[in-house]
């Protein structure tokens, strides 16, 4: 490729062999295509940087979510970019369907289940992770039969317009979760996919990982000497690392030190990832 092509693979659509249809100029391929319209019929699947079944997650993307799919191979690969977030990865082709019914409320809850009839006593044929997207097709009694087979509690959904008030209490609900590198839901996540979804559910795009989301999130403030000007919501970034504030002392965040979100005084956090090796706090940034 050309000095021209140089790009961040995470977020362009661009190989040596392929790119989408709209990069031709910007980067050199041996072919351009605009890519088909897809929906992620699974819970939550892997996103991964290379079609290998051992290569680790980078992200996830959740049941019901659109994406552009590029490329599907021999081997059951699908290169695709997310819609929510333009994130480009490789995914199983099978979790993979054409997009169906527009959506038409989303999970609230950090997790509900799918029924195949609306009984809480019939056996889940899904579990679907909080931003999970679904089109509601009627109701019966305290369930939502949504388009592609099944029920949902009907209270573990709301509309797809509205959100969240406060997004670091959505941040709360996931506490104890385990944690799972390129994880994005309550059975496992990272820090920053945390602070995404918690955002997400307040109606804030954010970026995927830490080093875009210390671009582009809110304004960076001086947290002070001994960091006493921080509040609710702020969010504390690390090299490689992100945390959100839930008062002026207690971070929440998602970390491999206790395998698990947990709350812990930001002046302790900060104290162990420096001594681990990992540097001091990068900066801060305020909404």
């Amino acid at each position: 490729m050309s000095e021209k092509a140089a790009f961040d693979r995470r977020l362009t659509p661009a190989r040596p062999d392929l790119a989408a249809t709209r990069l031709r100029g910007k980067v050199e391929a041996a072919r351009y295509v605009d890519g088909e319209k897809m929906r992620v019929v699974a819970e939550a699947i892997a996103v991964r940087a290379a079609p290998n079944p051992e290569a680790g997650y980078d992200t996830q993307a959740l049941f019901g979510e659109q994406v552009t799919a590029y490329d599907l191979d021999d081997e059951g690969w699908a290169w695709v970019q997310l819609e929510s977030d333009g994130y480009v990865g490789y995914v199983s082709a099978n979790d993979l369907a054409p997009p169906g019914a527009a959506p038409t409320q989303t999970v609230r809850a950090p997790r509900t289940f799918v029924y195949p009839a609306p009984s809480m006593k019939t056996a889940p044929i899904l579990a679907l992770p909080m931003l999970s997207q679904v089109a509601v097709l009627d109701h019966a009694g305290a369930f939502a039969r949504i388009d592609g087979g099944g029920f949902v509690w009907a209270d573990h959904l709301r509309p797809i317009q509205d959100a969240e008030d406060d997004f670091v209490s959505v941040a709360e609900r996931y506490e104890h979760a385990p944690y799972l590198w390129g994880g994005k839901t309550w059975a496992g996540l990272d820090c920053s996919g945390l602070v995404q979804i918690a955002l997400r559910a307040a109606g804030v795009s954010a970026p995927r990982d830490t080093d875009m989301q210390a671009r582009a999130l809110g304004r960076e403030i001086d947290p002070g000497v001994d960091f006493s000007g921080l509040q609710r919501g702020d969010l504390v970034f690390w090299k490689g690392h992100i945390g959100v504030m839930c008062d002026e002392r207690a971070l929440l965040h998602a970390n491999g030190s206790h395998m698990q979100v947990t709350r812990e005084p930001l002046a302790q956090a900060r104290a162990r990832i420096t001594h681990a090796g990992h540097g001091d706090i990068t900066c801060v940034r305020r909404f």
